[in-house]
């Protein structure tokens, strides 16, 4: 009987202790979000040059956290490419040159525009509903002009895209190469009429994954994603102050 009962309270304890942990990691990841965004603007606004090292120590200080969040949180950036991580120096800032970023965008609409183009013959109804319901979640975000919430939604919008290839190696890379652009695509959005512009194209490439036609949802993947002319200097207008 006591042995039972001590095999019970240890199994307690161990669970209580697993609990615990669980949630402990689970506050640390959300921190290690929230940082990261915050990191992000920093960078983007210039407070963070570019070049300069991100001591996890100072880091830990200003966000009066742990160096764990820290960490994770720099990880999130190095993956998005805004920062570099050089072995037995640290952390820097690192912003892409125009060059380097247009070529980038450059291989991310291509790589959609394969993806709508082998979607457009296998998405699902059940896929397309979905994309209805993430276009009603952005247009209720251009409506609030809530640029953020839209790009929360804007990035399910695309995720379900590129599932919808059946392609899993091509998934994967567009998935990579959405998180290296990352940064850069939640800061188009805030252009003056942005939002609407990009509401819209996203209704004329559903229009054209509805009527199965590869070419046309290619076509208007293409130019969605694409950072060219008048949208590519808006966006480096807007990046000068971080390379300064």
């Amino acid at each position: 009987m006591y042995a039972s009962s001590f095999f019970l309270y240890t199994i307690c304890n161990l669970l209580r202790a697993l609990f615990v942990c669980g949630y402990l990691m689970l506050m640390d990841r959300k921190r290690a979000d929230l940082i990261a965004d915050e990191l992000e603007a920093l960078i983007l606004e210039g407070i963070f040059k570019d070049g300069i090292r991100l001591d996890e120590v100072q880091l830990a200080e200003r966000f009066n956290v742990s160096r764990t969040p820290i960490r994770e949180a720099l990880q999130q950036l190095s993956l998005s490419g805004l920062v570099e991580q050089i072995p037995r120096r640290g952390v820097f800032v690192r912003q892409p040159g125009p060059v380097e970023l247009l070529e980038m965008f450059e291989v991310m609409a291509e790589l959609e525009a394969v993806c709508a183009r082998l979607a457009a013959s296998r998405i699902s109804d059940a896929a397309l509903a979905d994309l209805h319901e993430a276009n009603a979640r952005c247009d209720d975000a251009v409506t609030a002009q809530d640029a953020d919430g839209y790009y929360l939604e804007n990035e399910r919008f695309h995720a379900i895209l590129y599932r919808q290839s059946g392609n899993g190696f091509l998934e994967q890379e567009c998935l990579r190469l959405y998180r290296r652009l990352q940064p850069f695509r939640r800061m188009q959005l805030r252009a003056r009429g942005r939002l609407a512009q990009s509401m819209a194209e996203h209704k004329a490439i559903v229009t054209a994954l509805e009527q199965g036609n590869g070419d046309a949802a290619a076509i208007a993947i293409r130019g969605h994603v694409a950072v060219q002319g008048e949208k590519f200097h808006h966006l480096i207008a807007s990046l000068k102050p971080a390379a300064e």
